[in-house]
């Protein structure tokens, strides 16, 4: 360090673009170079053809299960979110329920949302990206989200999701209640992808 080459610059020697050297010039027409280049202006962009073209719209689904509404609600405004940043769309669905209608009502459980559209594994590889969103049970996800993933052993094996970015969002009635063991599900969405 005391020569100069660590965090304290050197005292006896100077720096090439101080002393006007030889390798200061030659870093001028390197500048030059890129000036010259960025003048030609729109027409030099058509070189990067080789680039893929971007999909139209970036479709992200945000898929949940609710039972009382709150995690839906997370969810219709996780998609107004996404659906601020330009070139991005969400779509909304929900996983089967697998309670029977009579022990709904005995829950208190409100009529299910049906414009949002109920999802199966086999449509999951239609997105370029995928939140899940669902409450906590036991500290844990509720039965019938552990049945969709359950459900996508075909599209694990074929690893369909791979290289897609995925997230989740979860709720409690509680503060503490169980948020930190239902996150395990982030293996789940690691094991899908990275085999």
């Amino acid at each position: 360090m005391g020569k100069g080459e660590g965090c304290f610059p050197s005292t006896s020697r100077k720096h090439p673009a101080v002393e006007g050297s030889a390798p200061a010039e030659a870093n001028a027409a390197e500048v030059e170079v890129v000036k010259a280049d960025a003048a030609t202006g729109p027409e030099s962009v058509s070189n990067f053809s080789t680039f893929p073209p971007f999909p139209a719209k970036i479709k992200i689904f945000i898929v949940f299960y609710s039972m009382y509404g709150h995690v839906e609600a997370m969810a219709k405004k996780i998609k107004e979110g996404v659906e601020n940043v330009e070139g991005v769309e969400g779509y909304l669905f929900r996983v089967a329920e697998t309670l029977p209608a009579d022990v709904l009502q005995k829950m208190h459980a409100p009529p299910k949302d049906e414009s949002i559209p109920i999802i199966s594994a086999s449509d999951l590889p239609g997105a370029d990206a995928i939140l899940f969103g669902f409450p906590t049970r036991y500290g844990t996800m509720p039965a019938q989200m552990k049945a969709f993933f359950d459900s996508t052993d075909e599209i694990w094996e074929s690893q369909q999701l791979t290289g897609k970015p995925g997230g989740f969002f979860v709720s409690t009635g509680t503060q503490g209640g169980g948020q930190e063991t239902t996150a395990w599900l982030h293996l789940w969405c690691q094991h899908v992808q990275i085999r």
